[in-house]
């Protein structure tokens, strides 16, 4: 029997860690794979050649897109020729839709290569239509969310929920969480995580926010520290946004440490705080992992906000409210997200309050149903890959 030869697709650092545990899984279950595409480092150091570089398709917005759209749809062309030309038994694209999607149909147009794309589209958040686009481009999504598959199979598409892949990252232990604190000088204090974002935009417009809300917590908890984990793109600009800040922040710059040692002091600071507050993202489900009672805000311009909350179809904006089906962690958002709401409410998280022990709980249930203590999300997503190649067989 020919090896099996597939083709994956991977625009942004997320989509590179999904690539690579799911290659890790193909080659479990299937060694004499072959791989091809485009993706990153992680990807390649799993066998991958890629293409070209995987930076070119990190591109995000109008105004950052438009001067490089020539060239995006120039290797748009070249990938769908260099798929034509291998002709994989499937073609995997991770997230990135504007660019996999793309290519996606220019393969379907020219070809019946299988194609499944992984992380299903937020069509219960908003743009519901956006599932049903893929109609016809896509064979079969394989989905992070439990919630998700029923969108995706009413829109008549495949779909298998194979996990998050947050549930098979690693926590840091009690004793690396003490560690942390003892490195830090930070003591017995109350610590206080702050998450302003991973882009310039949301971390200036945030950061300000974020640090009027401390100052109101500290004239009630005096004796609180702050720790920043700085995302390495924004780095420099946290350091200037927080050196005013109260509780003497503690900014962990991963520019300054080899990535091994800067993703154990992430999570061992996850790990030692006693209280986050965090702009709204997949840092909810972070969280979540090291059962870390948390905040969440998150601020816009006026029209994207105006925008968002005439399309969205759903209540909370946060990972763990959705998937644990409960409302526990408070939301500040846009018009809300006021230092004079997003102090109280870290304040009583800091207390011994019944919502603190609510919040713990849906943390533990966020994490079971996301997948946790079943078959890593790599080795999930890789069965479904195999399943959907059989069924053409």
């Amino acid at each position: 029997m020919a090896a099996l030869r597939l083709y994956l697709i991977a625009g942004e650092p997320s989509g590179d860690r999904l690539g690579a545990a799911l290659m890790a899984g193909l080659k479990t279950r299937s060694p004499d794979v072959e791989f091809f595409g485009i993706g990153g480092p992680l990807m390649q150091a799993e066998g991958l050649t890629s293409l070209f570089p995987m930076r070119e398709l990190s591109v995000m917005g109008i105004a950052e897109v438009l001067p490089k759209l020539r060239g995006l749809l120039k290797r748009r062309d070249q990938t769908v020729d260099d798929i034509l030309t291998i002709s994989p038994d499937a073609l995997i694209t991770i997230d990135s839709p504007d660019f996999c999607l793309r290519v996606a149909r220019g393969v379907k147009a020219a070809s019946d290569i299988s194609t499944i794309h992984y992380v299903a589209p937020s069509v219960w958040a908003w743009r519901t239509k956006r599932a049903d686009k893929m109609r016809g481009i896509i064979d079969h999504v394989l989905a992070l969310l439990p919630f998700e598959p029923p969108y995706m199979q009413d829109a008549g598409l495949g779909c298998d929920f194979v996990g998050h892949p947050v549930v098979a990252e690693p926590v840091a232990t009690q004793a690396q969480a003490q560690a942390f604190r003892t490195a830090h000088g930070l003591g017995d204090a109350p610590v206080i995580l702050a998450l302003p974002g991973s882009r310039q935009g949301e971390v200036s417009r945030l950061a300000p926010i974020f640090g009027a809300a401390l100052q109101r917590v500290q004239k009630q908890v005096p004796e609180m520290r702050v720790v920043v984990p700085a995302a390495g793109a924004v780095a420099q600009t946290v350091l200037g946004l927080v050196k005013d800040w109260p509780g003497n922040p503690v900014v962990l710059d991963p520019r300054s440490m080899p990535p091994d040692q800067a993703a154990a002091e992430k999570r061992a600071a996850f790990a030692a705080a006693n209280v986050a507050l965090a702009a709204s993202g997949t840092v909810s489900l972070e969280l979540a992992a090291c059962e870390t009672p948390m905040v969440i805000a998150y601020d816009m311009n006026w029209i994207s906000w105006q925008i968002m909350k005439r399309m969205a179809r759903i209540d909370s904006v946060t990972l763990v409210n959705l998937v644990s089906e409960t409302r526990v962690v408070p939301e500040f958002l846009g018009d809300a997200c006021k230092p004079n709401n997003i102090a109280p409410a870290l304040i009583k998280l800091l207390a011994d309050d019944p919502n603190r022990t609510a919040q713990i709980e849906a943390c533990q249930i966020t994490m079971q149903r996301l997948g946790r203590g079943e078959e890593a999300p790599g080795l999930r997503a890789a069965d479904a890959v195999l399943k959907v190649i059989s069924a053409r067989l």
